[in-house]
């Protein structure tokens, strides 16, 4: 599923993987569960249409400095944890041109559309696929925290399946609630790091914690 791709694929465990107009256009929060079978479900009716969304453009939300890797509209990440991420991020694009970008935000927060200006990527036609971009927002408690929107450049290296594991690893409410959410951001990123810089380029499970500076690069 390229870029202009009219919905995206979304797994249980809350991953997208479609282009990133699919998630930062309209990054709202998932709606709530439908009402279960049984006298009370009867009773409630039809539940209410969602409104539509319109398109998200906030560049006004974004750093004035161009090239940042991980931008924090909401401060998931201590100063240190994100500089570290942003050099990390850096080193892997020079060393093998894959794109990994962190945008942390909380709806309706975001700069939705603005965000593929500035990194330049998820336009149509764009040959320049090989990215991943990761958007990080607790949607008030109510689902998954890493969504994950990946360019057809990069699906071949990182399958579907990969990124329904990772974000049901780390990106759970109870993993959150019990190890915080800068650490589900920090281990999702270290995973995908040393998988794009693994001598097959290529992972389906999420590489075990603890890894070492040297595979991620640093």
């Amino acid at each position: 599923m390229g870029c202009g791709s009219s919905k995206p694929e979304t797994s249980q465990a809350g991953a997208v993987t479609g282009g990133t107009r699919s998630i930062l256009q309209t990054s709202a929060p998932p709606p709530p569960p439908p009402p279960r079978g049984g006298p009370a479900a009867a009773v409630a009716g039809p539940a209410p249409a969602q409104a539509r969304l319109e398109a998200v453009n906030r560049p006004d939300l974004l750093p004035k400095e161009p090239g940042q890797n991980v931008i924090q509209i909401e401060k998931f990440l201590t100063s240190g944890q994100a500089k570290r991420m942003d050099s990390m991020l850096a080193n892997l694009e020079k060393d093998t041109g894959f794109r990994v970008r962190v945008l942390c935000q909380s709806y309706p927060q975001t700069p939705g559309l603005a965000i593929r200006d500035y990194w330049d990527l998820g336009k149509e036609d764009q040959k320049d696929d090989k990215y991943v971009v990761l958007v990080v927002d607790q949607f008030g408690g109510r689902g998954n925290v890493l969504n994950f929107n990946v360019g057809d450049g990069l699906k071949f290296a990182l399958p579907n399946v990969f990124w329904t594991r990772l974000s049901g690893k780390y990106g759970t409410t109870f993993y959150v609630k019990e190890n915080g959410i800068d650490l589900a951001i920090v281990n999702a990123i270290e995973a995908i790091v040393t998988c794009l810089r693994s001598e097959d380029q290529y992972c389906v499970n999420v590489p075990d914690q603890g890894l070492s500076m040297r595979s991620l690069g640093m």
